[in-house]
């Protein structure tokens, strides 16, 4: 299975990238919000994670491999949630999901179903189901600091998500929490655990 591909951006249309990989050119399917992180980086190198599915119907013989590319690994797991929902699937996750992640991530959060149903192709009772099965699980991705193929410098998802809900349980309400986080992440600075992080967030309240 195919996890990740890396070369040239050859063209970017609405719904795809053209990458070239030696002397071969993929077709690799992507959201809308990935397209924006790609549009000023045609003719660069860019590497994309990647997810492998086969589309078709299998009773006529007609099967055909298809990538869908992610600009990390985050953004990769979260289609794959998004995907895990009754009556979602690959092709309306990808039709859907025009915001950024952290933007659904946070409508889920906080089970906004009017924002959720506003994108393409999720009506009332999907995004009923989106938030039932997803909204305790989206803290990680709420929490995302958007950036162009983010390099190893920034924290840890993972710190974040903890002290995300290390706040949470000192009493701090979701949103409180979540821009206490965001703006320490924002800064730049690098934490190595969540008690520098919670000691930034607490230094910067004085």
């Amino acid at each position: 299975m195919r996890t990740k591909i890396t070369g040239p951006l050859v063209r970017l249309s609405a719904g795809e990238a053209t990458i070239a990989v030696g002397a071969f050119e993929y077709e690799v399917f992507i959201p809308e919000f990935v397209r924006r992180q790609l549009q000023s980086k045609i003719g660069e190198e860019v590497s994309l994670k990647t997810i492998e599915y086969i589309e078709g119907n299998p009773q006529k013989g007609r099967l055909t491999p298809r990538l869908i590319g992610f600009a990390n690994d985050v953004e990769r797991e979260f289609f794959d949630a998004i995907c895990s929902v009754d009556g979602v699937g690959v092709k309306k996750a990808l039709r859907a999901i025009v915001r950024p992640v952290r933007e659904v991530a946070t409508a889920i959060e906080e089970q906004d179903v009017k924002q959720l149903s506003a994108l393409p192709g999720i009506g009332p009772a999907v995004a009923e189901r989106i938030v039932a099965k997803l909204r305790r699980k989206m803290a990680k991705f709420a929490l995302m600091i958007e950036r162009d193929f983010p390099d190893d410098k920034s924290t840890d998802g993972d710190i974040l998500t903890e002290a995300y809900e290390a706040l949470l349980s000192l009493g701090h309400s979701t949103a409180d929490a979540r821009l206490k986080i965001e703006t320490v992440a924002e800064s730049g600075k690098k934490f190595k655990s969540i008690e520098d992080l919670l000691a930034e967030v607490y230094r910067q309240q004085k």
